[in-house]
C-alpha cells in the first residue's frame, strides 16, 4: 500500500510553512504532489487524483498547505490505519457527530453539548512551543472531544482510499457557484451518505489559519446551495 498526499497552493515558489510541510511527509515516504495556481479546488483535487495513478486501496491525503504536521511517522502512519477497513470513508483531525440545518459543523453550542470530534492547535496567545523549524511559536490546543466517528470533517486535512475517492467523486457540485468553498463538507458527508464511516484521528498538527476565508460571500453561497440539496440535520 502507498500513500500520497495532494496539496494545492497559490505560488509555485513554497513559503517555508508549505516547504517544511512537503518535506515532513515525504520523509514519512508519503507521494506529494503539489499543485499551485489552479482554478478551483475540486478540479485540483481531481488533477492530483489521476497525478497519483494510485491503487484502489492505496491512501490519498488532500490537505492545506498551511499546516504542520509534529506527529512522528510511526503515529503519524498509525493514524491513518482505519482508512484500510472496507467501511471507512474519510479520516481527519477535526469533525462532528452532528451537522445540523445550517451546515456549519463547528458550532460553539453544538460544541458545547459534546457533539464535536478531534484536536488541532492554532497560532495563537497560548503557551510557547518548540516546533520542528526550530520557531518556538505560540500555539493553542483547540479539543473539540475525543476522537471517533463523525458525519463530517473539516477540509484542513482529509484522507481515503482511492477508491472511495472515486466513489464520492470530486467534481464540483453543479448547484455549488464557489470554486473553492465547502469542498470539505461535501466530500465527508457523501461518503457518510454512501454508508462509509469518517472518523477523527489523532495527528499532531497545527494549523497556521484561523478561518477567517468563512467570511467570503462564495463561502455563503455554497453554505445556501448545500442546504437547499441536502437533507439536513445529518447525524449518528
Amino acid at each position: 500500500m502507498k500513500i500520497f498526499s495532494i496539496i494545492c497552493t497559490r505560488d509555485s515558489k513554497l513559503n517555508a510553512i508549505t516547504k517544511a510541510l512537503l518535506d515532513r511527509l515525504s520523509s514519512f515516504g508519503i507521494i506529494v504532489k503539489i499543485l499551485a495556481n489552479q482554478s478551483s479546488i475540486f478540479t485540483a483535487y481531481q488533477k492530483g487524483l489521476d497525478l497519483c495513478d494510485a491503487a484502489p486501496h492505496d491512501i490519498v491525503i488532500f490537505c492545506h498547505d498551511d499546516l504542520q504536521i509534529l506527529s512522528e511517522k510511526i503515529p503519524f502512519i498509525r493514524a491513518l490505519a482505519p482508512c484500510v477497513k472496507a467501511d471507512t470513508g474519510i479520516v481527519g483531525p477535526a469533525g462532528t457527530t452532528f451537522l445540523g440545518k445550517d451546515a456549519i459543523w463547528w458550532k460553539q453550542d453544538r460544541w458545547a453539548a459534546g457533539l464535536h470530534r478531534g484536536i488541532v492547535k492554532h497560532i495563537s496567545k497560548g503557551q510557547p512551543t518548540q516546533v520542528h523549524n526550530n520557531d518556538s511559536l505560540m500555539i493553542t490546543p483547540t479539543s473539540y472531544g475525543p476522537h471517533g466517528q463523525v458525519v463530517a470533517l473539516d477540509g484542513l486535512f482529509l484522507a481515503a482510499r482511492k477508491e472511495v475517492w472515486d466513489k464520492i467523486g470530486l467534481d464540483k457540485p453543479t448547484y455549488f457557484e464557489g470554486l473553492w468553498d465547502f469542498y470539505d463538507i461535501h466530500y465527508t458527508t457523501s461518503a457518510h451518505l454512501a454508508g462509509y464511516k469518517n472518523y477523527t484521528v489523532d495527528i499532531d498538527i497545527i494549523h497556521h489559519s484561523n478561518g477567517e476565508l468563512v467570511g467570503r460571500d462564495s463561502w455563503h453561497k455554497n453554505r445556501e446551495a448545500f442546504i437547499a440539496n441536502t437533507k439536513l440535520p445529518l447525524k449518528l
